[in-house]
């Protein structure tokens, strides 16, 4: 029997807990266990509202909201922990071939950087830009939810497969990004991601995790970007809502160039997030075709129930 999108997505919640849970006990980490338990508290708080809006109350669309909210809220941390742990077994790092394929396509990362420097208010733009991914999700979730409940779902699910896709290349092969290969040509370049940010990623790859805590969370993945991965599922999902398709589209392709210069990324790590978001995209769909076949199977038809016989 195929499950619904909702409950794959507790699966997939259950089973990055139980990885997670396995490693740091066996592995003896240093997790900081109150701020963790924080934000447990809050997505158990959003995920029985959740429930409370989909079997108390019905609400389907206040239920998916909150729902994807607390789903987001613990993927998020699980996956963080997830990317740290794996600092101990990652492979050798690319950065240097990344680097040569950036230059081998014509861009040259110092000179852009030189660039932006003489452009302050670009910069700025480029800036905010960069900063508006998270709540852009957020904001998503809410849209979402207010047009129809498995979007919220879908877009939950296509989020967290391109997460995880990341996360595997990267362990295979981590990278941190042109900002850890080039020293900045302008130190006063206002950058949401600098230098110091790249010389901690390099020495977590080196010395370990030492203590994981949400305080202090870095996203350690350069290749594919998930950041720009994420600009493409908020251009996806809200492709159909005419009032805000166009300045989605707009402000996350400003993203995406924004993001070799404030987020410190090679070129080729954002081109690579356009395959990681296409294939969550058809993976989710798929995902969403069969749980619907499914539900359309099982559902008992009319011409199956008891016909009343009158008493001769």
């Amino acid at each position: 029997m195929r499950l619904p999108l909702p409950a794959l997505l507790i699966v997939l919640l259950a089973g990055l807990t139980a990885i997670d849970g396995s490693w740091l006990g066996l592995g003896h980490f240093r997790l900081d266990s109150g701020a963790f338990f924080c934000l447990g508290l809050l997505a158990a708080l959003l995920m029985a509202g959740a429930y409370f809006y989909r079997t108390v109350r019905p609400d389907p669309r206040l239920a998916a909201m909150l729902f994807g909210a607390g789903f987001l809220c613990i993927f998020s941390c699980e996956a963080s922990v997830l990317n740290y742990l794996l600092l101990t077994k990652a492979g050798g790092r690319i950065d240097m071939q990344l680097a040569a394929l950036d230059r081998a396509l014509g861009f040259d990362w110092p000179a852009a950087m030189r660039w932006m420097g003489h452009h302050p208010h670009l910069n700025a733009l480029a800036f905010i830009a960069y900063s508006s991914m998270l709540p852009q999700v957020a904001v998503s979730i809410i849209v979402l939810a207010g047009i129809e409940s498995d979007r919220v779902y879908r877009a939950c699910m296509a989020l967290a497969l391109s997460a995880l896709l990341c996360i595997a290349i990267w362990a295979f092969a981590p990278s941190f990004g042109a900002f850890s290969v080039y020293p900045l040509p302008d130190a006063r370049l206002g950058l949401a991601l600098d230098s110091a940010y790249a010389q901690e990623l390099v020495r977590l790859l080196r010395d370990g995790p030492g203590l994981i805590s949400p305080r202090d969370a870095k996203g350690l993945i350069g290749f594919p970007s998930y950041h720009a991965a994420m600009a493409l599922l908020v251009i996806w999902y809200l492709r159909d809502v005419r009032i805000l398709r166009w300045p989605v589209v707009a402000l996350n392709l400003a993203v995406l160039m924004a993001t070799p210069v404030q987020g410190g990324h090679h070129v080729i790590d954002v081109l690579a997030a356009f395959p990681v978001a296409a294939l969550s995209i058809f993976v989710t769909a798929r995902m969403a075709r069969a749980a619907k076949i499914a539900k359309m199977v099982n559902k008992p038809s009319k011409s199956a129930e008891p016909v009343p016989v009158a008493a001769g």
